[in-house]
C-alpha cells in the first residue's frame, strides 16, 4: 500500500502523528483514538495491523505489552513526492502573507454582486426585548401604543 492510500484513513493518520512524537504502547494509541474516533479497540487494533502489515510502523513486545513505533524511512515516499512540489509554496505563502497584510479578510465580490452589509450599517441589530429592558413595559418606546 503506498503512502498516501494508508495516510488517506484519518484513524491511520491520526496513528501516525501519534507515534511519530515517540513510541507508545497499543493500549495508549488505543485509549486515545478510542476517544477522539468513537471507534472499538478491535478497530484501532485493525489499523495498526494495516499500518505493521504496510512497513510503516513497528511493533515489540514487552512483556504483555506491544510498543508501536514509526519506522524510520516510512514516509519517504510521501516526503520525496512533495519535495518535488515545495518550489510553489514560497509564492502561495508569499501572495497570502500580500494579501494579510492588506487587511483582506474576506474573498472578492463577483462583479455585480452587492457588498454584505457592514457591522456599523445594522444600527438596529438589538432591540431589548421587554425582559431585556430595565425600566419594564411602561418605559418601553411604544409601550403606550400596546393596549
Amino acid at each position: 500500500m503506498d503512502a498516501f492510500t494508508l495516510l488517506a484513513e484519518p484513524v491511520r493518520r491520526r496513528i501516525v502523528e501519534l507515534l511519530a512524537d515517540e513510541a507508545r504502547a497499543a493500549g495508549e494509541v488505543g485509549a486515545l483514538v478510542q476517544g477522539e474516533f468513537g471507534i472499538s479497540q478491535p478497530a484501532v487494533s485493525n489499523q495498526l495491523r494495516v499500518l505493521r502489515e504496510a512497513g510503516a510502523v513497528e511493533v515489540e513486545a514487552r512483556g504483555s505489552r506491544r510498543i508501536y513505533r514509526l519506522r524510520a524511512g516510512a514516509l519517504d515516499e510521501l516526503h520525496e513526492w512533495t519535495e518535488r512540489y515545495a518550489r510553489f509554496w514560497p509564492q502561495r505563502l508569499d501572495a497570502l502573507e500580500t494579501e494579510l497584510a492588506r487587511g483582506r479578510r474576506r474573498p472578492a465580490q463577483a462583479p455585480g454582486t452587492p457588498e454584505p452589509p457592514d457591522s456599523a450599517d445594522h444600527h438596529d441589530r438589538h432591540h431589548p426585548t421587554v425582559e431585556e429592558n430595565d425600566h419594564g413595559p411602561e418605559h418601553h418606546p411604544g409601550a403606550d401604543r400596546i393596549a
